[in-house]
């Protein structure tokens, strides 16, 4: 049985090697990536606040969740060594990052900040 943060909303991408230049880099809108694991309790407390923010931000912004487990390139390469870790991308370019769990109104305001 799959646990709840197994399964994104219709609004979250999980993102892969595969689909980090897509869904990120080339992302015409800013984009929030949230670095997780299944195991990590701070990274389920983060999940439903990124669940919320992917919905307040629909249409003006991404929401995006990278399974450091499966995808440990893109851990190393962005050097993620805890977690959660949450960065803002914008054309590209990390615009702001945070480390541990924070309230939605910490991440609203890291994601606003890309406009």
């Amino acid at each position: 049985m799959k646990g709840v943060m197994d399964m994104a909303s219709d609004q979250i991408i999980n993102v892969t090697t595969d689909t980090f230049d897509h869904e990120v880099l080339k992302s015409e809108i800013p984009v929030m990536v949230d670095f997780w694991a299944p195991w990590c309790g701070p990274c389920r407390m983060v999940g439903p606040i990124m669940e919320e923010l992917a919905a307040d931000f629909a249409g003006k912004a991404k929401v995006c969740k990278i399974n450091v487990d499966e995808e440990q390139d893109l851990a190393a390469q962005f050097r993620v060594m805890t977690i959660p870790t949450v960065c803002v991308f914008k054309n590209g370019e990390i615009v702001d990052k945070s480390i541990g769990a924070k309230s939605k109104e910490d991440f609203s305001a890291m994601l606003g900040g890309a406009f």
